[in-house]
């Protein structure tokens, strides 16, 4: 009979084990004759010292697997306790440019070359623009650097924002409870984080708040620190509203704001401050301001003609 502890290092406890400790239950049932407990990132295995050797060995396996891979799910760890490791699938990045490994070992990474420069600005800067018109990926690649940098505990929980509603952020005429009254307006947050992090992983990094989505109106009186903070339509905030926002912003933390000043929402009594907070804030050293054009639309490739079309219609009518 022996008794020996093996670490587990270098991976997130949470894709090791699982929601609720559903990857380490797979690992017991494969292993009935093993005492298995854990704590922390230390796993204790008492039992025959083959059967020992034998689960220390499909342990680091999965781990090696996790940090080639980036994801780890129940399909990947049946298929490894139920033959040897070379028939666990094979994996080779194609690249150094890879954000972040989504769902299916997803590749996701910045496509076209403003996306790159928005890559660099953000590892270079704490608070960046991103300015460009629709189907650029801004909020995309905003929440795939976001996952990212958690993933790599450079922060500890993601902020999602964006204005809830164009006039005010008035919620209180709308149907419902207030997360199906906001809900909506947040849906393409939820969208690109679903790309990215398994649904019960996501769930429970939601339900324990490491991953926050709520309306701007939420963020004030509050510091946001140890985060990466991502404000989504930014072009329809007002002046007072961005300053509020910026002005959240802990010495830990990592910001982006996307907007595109084509599509200002806001009722004509009310004001954008987005351009002018770019033009204001654009040369101060530490933020970063980076355009992305027509040629970084990335969805139908008819919606860089539609835009395009929209374009000159625009300088017509300002002529």
């Amino acid at each position: 009979m022996s008794d020996v502890s093996i670490s587990i290092e270098g991976v997130s406890l949470i894709d090791f084990y699982g929601v609720n400790n559903s990857k380490l239950k797979l690992l017991k049932a494969a292993f009935p004759t093993l005492k298995i407990t854990s704590r922390g990132s230390k796993i204790k295995v008492a039992g025959n010292e083959n059967d020992i050797d034998r689960f220390n060995g499909k342990v680091n396996q999965l781990v090696s697997f996790l940090k080639d891979r980036g994801k780890l799910n129940e399909t990947d760890i049946e298929t490894l306790l139920d033959n040897d490791a070379k028939d666990m699938p094979k994996y080779q990045p194609d690249n150094s440019e890879v954000l972040v490994y989504g769902r299916n070992g997803r590749l996701i990474k910045a496509k076209t070359p403003n996306q790159k420069k928005l890559v660099e600005s953000s590892f270079n800067n704490d608070i960046v623009f991103a300015v460009g018109p629709a189907g650029t990926g801004k909020t995309y690649t905003a929440v795939a650097l976001a996952v990212r940098a958690l993933k790599a505990k450079e922060v500890r929980k993601i902020i999602l924002t964006r204005p809830a509603v164009e006039a005010g952020e008035s919620l209180g005429f709308l149907p419902g409870d207030l997360k199906e009254k906001i809900d909506p307006y947040l849906r393409p947050l939820y969208d690109a984080l679903d790309d990215m992090i398994p649904a019960e992983k996501l769930e429970y990094l939601m339900e324990n708040r490491i991953i926050e989505i709520a309306p701007l109106a939420f963020m004030r009186g509050r510091t946001l620190d140890h985060a990466f903070i991502i404000l989504d339509e930014a072009q329809n905030c007002t002046e007072s509203q961005l300053k509020m926002f910026l002005t959240r912003i802990g010495p830990h933390a990592q910001c982006m704001l996307t907007g595109d000043i084509t599509q200002i929402d806001l009722p004509k009594n009310f004001t954008s401050g987005f351009k002018k907070s770019v033009k204001l804030l654009g040369s101060i050293n530490g933020i970063g301001v980076v355009t992305l054009t027509t040629k970084d639309v990335i969805r139908h490739r008819l919606v860089k003609s539609i835009i395009e079309a929209f374009q000159k219609n625009d300088e017509r009518n300002d002529k």
